[in-house]
């Protein structure tokens, strides 16, 4: 795929040119859905034109050795086997199958964070609603990420799950991961992590972070097509689980009344997907892979600070970004506009950004007092004209 740099560096010029849409837009809303590289569109369309000429069933039959390679990708982007990779619609499907497989009761607790997404405490409290089980709110440390000190403190016997997002919507924050696995597992409690934002931009490696369970998507930082993620169970959880629906992929239907669930992570799976999508997916963790994952890192937390430095050179604009650990998510407001005043003017201008709602983040924007946030999210393809442009274009704060 060409020279893309050794440690430490990225081959922007490289990025770029496999990446069409930088020619056509500054894309800054890559926490959103990424400017896919072109192996990705190109793998799509040509499985679709195979499914035109062929037929559905048919094509996907003569891709599956490159499909059943879709699941050594992920493992190898994540460090763990095959058989623990589910390969789903979205980040929420796969969040969902794994968390209304655990068995929850009256007196049951979940732990999460303040700055959890709203689908996920929308799920928290349905079944809460249903089983009687709790959700507690663990503190926020003096950097504004999850409390490890408070989290401690709080697991007992009656705690059936800790759930974290890794990267929150709301901000540049990186929670601490590795620590609140290790938290977790040295109490025996099952660890859901949504790294939904993470993926692709920072080094995953389960073992490391030390969870049960992982989400993510496809088509924010993975530069995969939208509609497609993926969920990493842990082997020895696997067995303990019964996903919350099941299918004729899922299980075997053994006799009349009897059905035998399969015994790797695709019992979360559902027959019917989208081949063109899954293959897709297997070639944006290809393209990923082909990079320095750390350097990539680099590059993204880099660009994500000289865009706060530069916003905050400005009047009336105010950065809100909170963490110990800072990636490549920067939210900001303009004093006297709404988000959507200033992503409309930014749009105007071709700079692509996104608004965040208090409502995506009850516990953590409404707390701050925030209606909302523009979400400006850097990719390693971005470059410092680009954050200059987004300055430039920017409207005027109108003062009080």
């Amino acid at each position: 795929m060409g020279d893309r740099g050794g440690v430490g560096l990225v081959n922007v010029e490289l990025a770029r040119f496999d990446t069409p849409g930088c020619a056509e837009v500054t894309h800054l809303n890559n926490a959103g859905a990424a400017l896919p590289p072109k192996v990705v569109t190109d793998t799509v369309i040509a499985h679709l034109r195979e499914e035109a000429q062929v037929g559905g069933y048919e094509a996907a039959a003569a891709a599956d050795d490159r499909v059943e390679a879709v699941y050594d990708s992920i493992a190898r982007l994540l460090h763990c086997g095959r058989d623990e990779i589910a390969v789903v619609e979205s980040a929420t499907r796969a969040w969902d199958m794994a968390f209304y497989s655990l068995p929850l009761g009256p007196g049951d607790r979940i732990l999460t964070s303040r700055a959890e997404y709203a689908s996920n405490v929308i799920a928290f409290l349905q079944v809460a609603r249903r089983t009687g089980a709790r959700v507690e709110l663990v503190d926020d440390d003096a950097d504004s990420q999850i409390s490890l000190d408070d989290l401690r403190r709080r697991l007992d016997g009656d705690v059936r799950l800790v759930a974290l997002t890794h990267v929150p919507t709301s901000g540049g924050l990186v929670n601490p991961a590795a620590e609140v696995g290790r938290i977790a597992r040295a109490a025996g409690v099952p660890f859901l992590l949504d790294a939904c934002q993470s993926a692709g931009q920072l080094p995953l490696d389960v073992e490391e972070l030390g969870c049960d369970f992982l989400s993510a998507t496809g088509r924010k930082y993975l530069r995969a097509p939208r509609g497609t993620g993926f969920l990493y169970v842990r082997r020895a959880r696997l067995e303990t689980l019964e996903p919350p629906f099941l299918d004729l992929h899922a299980a075997d239907w053994t006799a009349p009344d009897e059905f035998h669930i399969r015994g790797d992570a695709r019992r979360f799976e559902s027959y019917e997907t989208s081949y063109a999508g899954k293959l897709g997916l297997g070639a944006a963790v290809d393209y990923v892979l082909s990079w320095d994952a750390e350097a990539v890192e680099e590059r993204i937390t880099a660009l994500a600070a000289s865009l706060r430095d530069r916003l905050r050179e400005l009047l009336g604009v105010t950065v809100h970004d909170r963490g110990a650990r800072l990636c490549g998510i920067v939210t900001f407001t303009v004093e006297g506009h709404t988000g959507t005043e200033v992503k409309q003017a930014l749009s105007a201008a071709r700079v692509n950004t996104s608004v965040v709602p208090a409502a995506y983040s009850q516990y953590d924007l409404r707390a701050r007092g925030l209606p909302d946030v523009v979400r400006a999210s850097v990719h390693y393809y971005n470059t410092d004209d680009e954050l200059d442009l987004l300055c430039r274009s920017l409207p005027a704060a109108r003062l009080t």
